[in-house]
């Protein structure tokens, strides 16, 4: 059985407020103009769950381009992202483990970082919230030997619990 909707008043902003307000917001979240289209367009939700779901969901179902959109306002796993932005404020929130780590740890990530690149053509994406650096250079050396399709899909899911965290985010702000 479907739980009955509770009040919510984060939630009812969001789905009342105007659309470009709504878009603006989601855009903090995920750089996909796709991903905060259909995330604004499936405005009202019925529950905080409800968003977050979609907000994981619609991330993984992002074509390559959109990914590509998405990935372009990630900075790599170790680099600080700069700037007073939302968006950079909790990329370096969400990374700042890596900041604590030791010169080897930070000098590993870096060359991991490197060698994502240049097999796939994109940056490592990983949710780094609630993970310390050994663990991210642990799933980077783990995904090397992905091939293109499965990581691909690795890939989408990291956005989408980014996506998600930050959407709750957004509801707490």
């Amino acid at each position: 059985m479907e739980a009955q909707p509770v009040s919510d008043a984060a939630l009812d902003r969001f789905n009342t407020s105007p659309a470009d307000t709504a878009r603006q917001a989601l855009s903090v979240c995920c750089a996909s103009t796709t991903w905060v289209s259909r995330l604004a367009a499936g405005r009202p939700y019925r529950s905080r769950e409800a968003l977050l779901d979609t907000a994981e969901l619609a991330c993984r179902e992002l074509s390559d381009a959109d990914l590509e959109e998405a990935l372009s306002a990630h900075p790599r796993i170790g680099d600080r992202a700069s700037g007073g932005s939302t968006e950079a404020r909790w990329s370096r929130q969400e990374q700042a483990s890596v900041s604590d780590s030791d010169d080897r740890t930070r000098a590993e990530l870096r060359a991991a970082n490197l060698a994502y690149e240049e097999r796939f053509g994109r940056v490592f994406l990983i949710r780094a919230a609630g993970r310390s650096p050994v663990e991210m250079l642990a799933e980077a050396r783990r995904r090397l030997r992905n091939d293109p399709a499965t990581e691909r899909r690795e890939v989408g899911e990291q956005l989408g619990q980014i996506a998600r965290l930050r959407v709750e985010k957004l509801l707490e702000t």
